[in-house]
């Protein structure tokens, strides 16, 4: 609310009905600018929570499935080319990556064996940080929105609270029906920030706890899969540490 519209105006009708439309089209143009954006960042919160729940829960799904192909008794040649074909995610990209590196080992009859061992090792590393990215990408929005629109809806009620102390002196009259008003929209902008904030903490921290255990997942399926793997790479190499014939 401008100083120039209390003095302007009468004195507000006692029966008059502020609602919450009103109390925005009242409302300061910082005031409103700060509403506008953090019910713009909200919007784009939810969407975030959206897709986010969405992903996690096929992930979810495609790592059961393919734990279950996985451990069927299938053997990795057979499993390896069929999930070649299509895209694959999650635990199902780890075996992928290091069945890549498995067979360029046979590539040629002298190939070595020599740090197979640790390359698989990096390759898996390599394959689990880069599916985490995937899993952690926007989140880092819920993050910024639930720790910074507490305070950028203060900042629209202290500037609200400022414009109303100028009406004040503007006006000379210090009855609550005159500030009230430019009060209730400051604290509009409060409301906003927290409605803002509130549900991008819980849901940034629930999805966190869902990317902690993806992740945990695929560490262990790459520890498995890696003594799996140490297993053929012994069953390959003499006992003078040279490569025997495949």
């Amino acid at each position: 609310m401008n100083p120039t519209d209390i003095v302007a105006a009468p004195l507000a009708s006692p029966a008059a009905a502020i609602s919450i439309w009103s109390m925005f089209l009242g409302a300061h143009i910082v005031v409103k600018l700060v509403m506008i954006g953090l019910l713009l960042a909200s919007v784009w919160c939810w969407a975030i929570i959206i897709n986010k729940t969405l992903l996690f829960s096929r992930t979810r799904r495609a790592m059961e499935r393919f734990e279950e192909a996985f451990w069927s008794g299938s053997s990795l040649e057979e499993l390896n080319s069929r999930l070649a074909e299509r895209p694959t995610t999650a635990t199902s990209t780890l075996f992928v990556a290091a069945m890549r590196e498995w067979k360029s080992s046979f590539q040629n009859a002298s190939a070595s064996f020599v740090g197979l061992q640790a390359r698989i090792e990096k390759v898996l590393d390599v394959s689990i940080a880069r599916e985490v990215e995937k899993l952690e990408s926007s989140l880092l929005v819920l993050a910024t929105v639930a720790s910074a629109g507490p305070f950028v809806g203060l900042f629209g009620t202290v500037w609200g609270i400022m414009t109303s102390f100028r009406s004040i002196a503007a006006s000379r009259n210090t009855s609550l029906a005159v500030v009230a008003p430019g009060i209730a929209e400051a604290l509009l902008a409060t409301a906003i920030g927290l409605f803002a904030a509130i549900p991008a903490l819980v849901a940034y921290n629930k999805l966190q706890g869902e990317v902690a255990r993806a992740q945990a997942r695929m560490e262990s399926f790459a520890d498995e899969f890696s003594a799996i793997l140490s297993r053929q790479i012994d069953q390959h190499t003499g006992p003078s540490g040279r490569d025997r014939a495949a």
